[in-house]
C-alpha cells in the first residue's frame, strides 16, 4: 500500500456521520431521554399543580348538563358563565370588599413592619434580643387562641363587629412574620452604608427612607405578596366578624354562600372559583421574580 492511496482513504474513515444518519438520530432520542429523565420529577409536581386549575376551567365552560357528567371536555364553551357569576346580587361587593381589605391589610403591614424589623436589625438597645424573642413567639401562637378575646374587644368596647375594620386595624400595628422577615434581609445590608447616610446629616427615619426602603425592596416585595394573598384567601376571619353582614362578606366568604346556592350547577360555581384565583394568579406570574428573589433573600442571618 502506497502513502498517497493512505491518504486518500483517511479522510472517507474519519469522515464525519451525516446529519440525519442512524448515528445523529439515536444521539438525539439520548438527548431527549436525558431530558426526560432529569426533569421527571419537575414535570410530575408542574402537572400536579396545573391539572386542577386546568379541570376547573374547562368545567367552568360547560353546560349545565354536562357539568354533572363525566366529561373532562367542554362539548360548547359557554362563556356566558362568567357573566352570570358577575351579575349574582353582591358578586360586585364581595369584590370591593375584599380588594379594600387586602390592599388595605398590606399597605399598612408593612408601613408598620418596616421600622420594627429596621431597629431590631441595626439598633443596639438593650433587651433587643428579648424583642426578638417576643416575636418569633408571636409567630408560634395560633389565631383561634386570641380569636375570643379579640372578639369580645372588637364587638363590646369598640362597637366594629359586623365589618371588616376588626380585621383591617391590627394589621396597623405591625405583624410578627413580616417583621421577622424584613429583619432578616435587613441584617444582610452591610453597615458602612447606614454610617455613611449618618456621616451625611441623615437621621434615623431619612436613612430608612432614602438608603435601606430602596435596597429592601425584593423583600418588600416579597411580604407583600404573602401578605395580600393571606388577606385575598382569608376565610377565618370575615366567618368571625363578617358572618351576619351581607355588605361585608368578603370573596372567600361569598364563595361558600354562592357554592350552596347553585349546589347542582357545577359550572357557575366553578367559573366563580376561577373569577376568586385569577387575580392572585396574574399578581404572582406579573411578580414572581420579586417575590422568589424576596425569598431567596430573606434566609436566616445571624
Amino acid at each position: 500500500m502506497t502513502l498517497g492511496s493512505t491518504l486518500t482513504r483517511a479522510p472517507a474513515a474519519a469522515g464525519p456521520s451525516r446529519p440525519g444518519g442512524p448515528a445523529a438520530r439515536a444521539a438525539r432520542r439520548r438527548a431527549a431521554l436525558n431530558w426526560v429523565a432529569v426533569h421527571a420529577l419537575a414535570i410530575a409536581a408542574a402537572l400536579f399543580f396545573l391539572l386542577p386549575f386546568v379541570f376547573v376551567f374547562l368545567t367552568s365552560v360547560m353546560s349545565d348538563r354536562q357539568a354533572l357528567t363525566t366529561d373532562y371536555w367542554p362539548t360548547s364553551w359557554n362563556w356566558g358563565n362568567y357573566g352570570k357569576v358577575w351579575d349574582t346580587p353582591g358578586f360586585l361587593t364581595w369584590w370591593r370588599n375584599t380588594l379594600l381589605y387586602a390592599v388595605a391589610g398590606t399597605v399598612l403591614t408593612v408601613v408598620s413592619s418596616l421600622p420594627v424589623a429596621y431597629a431590631l436589625a441595626k439598633f443596639r438597645f438593650r433587651g433587643r434580643n428579648l424583642a426578638l424573642m417576643a416575636v418569633i413567639a408571636m409567630m408560634m401562637l395560633p389565631p383561634q387562641v386570641t380569636v375570643i378575646p379579640m372578639y369580645l374587644f372588637w364587638s363590646k368596647q369598640m362597637g366594629l363587629s359586623s365589618s371588616l375594620w376588626p380585621l383591617i386595624i391590627p394589621m396597623a400595628f405591625g405583624d410578627a412574620f413580616t417583621i421577622f422577615l424584613l429583619r432578616q434581609f435587613l441584617m444582610t445590608i452591610p453597615r458602612e452604608y447606614i454610617e455613611a447616610a449618618r456621616i451625611d446629616g441623615c437621621g434615623d427615619l431619612r436613612t430608612l427612607l432614602r438608603v435601606v426602603l430602596p435596597m429592601a425592596k425584593p423583600a418588600i416585595a416579597a411580604v407583600a405578596l404573602f401578605q395580600f394573598f393571606y388577606c385575598w384567601n382569608d376565610y377565618f376571619g370575615p366567618q368571625i366578624y363578617a358572618s351576619n353582614n351581607h355588605d361585608s362578606w368578603t370573596l372567600s366568604y361569598g364563595l361558600e354562600s354562592f357554592k350552596a346556592a347553585h349546589h347542582t350547577n357545577w359550572n357557575l360555581t366553578m367559573a366563580a372559583t376561577m373569577m376568586v384565583m385569577a387575580p392572585v394568579i396574574v399578581l404572582f406570574f406579573f411578580a414572581q421574580k420579586a417575590f422568589i428573589e424576596g425569598v431567596t433573600l430573606t434566609g436566616v442571618k445571624g
